[in-house]
């Protein structure tokens, strides 16, 4: 059998470098599915779902990183020269050193989702994270390819140093809605879906979070695009914050004749009666009424105030409500007044005109036009 096998090592000259790459591949594929099986065995016993992520994560992993460490085996069985080994063995350490950046910053995406995913206020620091997480992992990669290759980075930083200026003064605007959109981001206070309303006039629901603009669709459906840098200077009213539902405030004036504690029963009644059949008007808290503002010129002021689920919730609310409480006005007699003005006109001392304007008044008699009358 040796015999046999030295004649055909003879004849073959590559069949030992053959077995031995099978060799090193079986031994490669058994360690994978030993340690794999290991691994997902005990990511199974325990409660967490990020150790399962990351047992996947590093499943995906391995097989790339085995062949490379069989190909560089291999590639050491064969009588190369010097120099191409040390080529091929350089290609072969920047492709690993590839894979453990790549499958690096994933290992640590993947961590700041879990601890991201723990609280619903950390969900706005996703998008940051993940960027700077590539925006690290990139720039090592970039430094350590650059030092392979044999490239001074003195000479990089040096010329980044110089040109960054002309390239800052060139997109001073772009790098100013930049990081004002990080800012944004990290400090949250608009989030995808709020309805706001800035101190320029547009209002609408947060559509998308971008790192140039931030945009709003408003309520007739249009879409208004916020530059970063201007939101992040502009006072806010989010009607999301802290939570969707908020209070709904409806002025009501009836007439002095009426009695104020009957105006307040009935806004009362009515308004929960309504609550729970109109959508958005919550029945809890219980509507109230406030005789705020109190007196006015020409009617005794009212405030009805209840509760509305979502910012354009009211809306419908103010428009079914109204409706009620005039029909329930009528029915109970209280009467909603116009607008009215007292003239007190003393006629008891006479008028009296000087020449000038008497004259004045003659000229516009003989003109056909008339004096007006007190």
């Amino acid at each position: 059998m040796h015999e046999r096998w030295v004649e055909l090592s003879s004849q073959y000259s590559w069949l030992p470098y053959l077995l031995q790459i099978a060799a090193l591949a079986l031994a490669a594929w058994v360690l994978r599915t030993f340690v794999i099986g290991w691994l997902r065995r005990w990511a199974k016993r325990t409660k967490t779902t990020l150790d399962d992520a990351l047992v996947a994560l590093f499943q995906s992993a391995l097989t790339p990183l085995l062949i490379l460490s069989v190909l560089a085996a291999s590639l050491n069985l064969f009588p190369l020269s010097m120099k191409l080994m040390t080529v091929l063995n350089r290609i072969i350490y920047l492709g690993a050193l590839a894979l453990a950046l790549y499958y690096g910053a994933k290992v640590v995406q993947l961590s700041l989702s879990h601890w991201l995913a723990q609280k619903e206020s950390r969900q706005t620091l996703a998008d940051p994270a993940r960027f700077l997480t590539r925006v690290i992992f990139a720039a090592f990669g970039i430094m350590i390819l650059a030092d392979n290759l044999g490239i001074s980075l003195t000479a990089v930083w040096t010329t980044l140093g110089v040109g960054s200026v002309a390239i800052a003064l060139a997109l001073q605007d772009t790098l100013s809605n930049f990081f004002a959109g990080v800012y944004i981001r990290l400090d949250s206070p608009v989030r995808v879906g709020d309805y706001v309303k800035l101190d320029s006039g547009d209002a609408g629901f947060v559509t998308e979070l971008t790192w140039r603009s931030t945009r709003l669709r408003t309520l007739p459906n249009n879409i208004v695009m916020v530059p970063n840098s201007k939101l992040a200077s502009a006072i806010i009213t989010n009607y999301s914050l802290p939570e969707p539902q908020m209070s709904l405030l409806i002025s009501i004036g009836v007439s002095y004749n009426c009695d104020p504690g009957h105006v307040e029963r009935v806004l009362v009644e009515e308004a929960t009666a309504a609550a729970g059949k109109i959508e958005g008007f919550l029945a809890e808290p219980k509507p109230f009424v406030r005789f705020i503002p109190g007196f006015g010129e020409s009617s005794l002021d009212f405030t009805l105030i209840c509760r509305v689920n979502t910012f354009v919730d009211q809306y419908l609310v103010q428009h079914e409500l109204r409706k009620r409480i005039f029909a329930r006005f009528r029915r109970e007699g209280i009467e909603i007044p116009f607008p009215q003005r007292d003239v007190h006109l003393d006629a008891g001392q006479p008028i009296a005109f000087s020449v000038a304007e008497a004259k004045a008044m003659d000229r516009g008699a003989g003109s056909g036009a008339r004096p007006s009358s007190a």
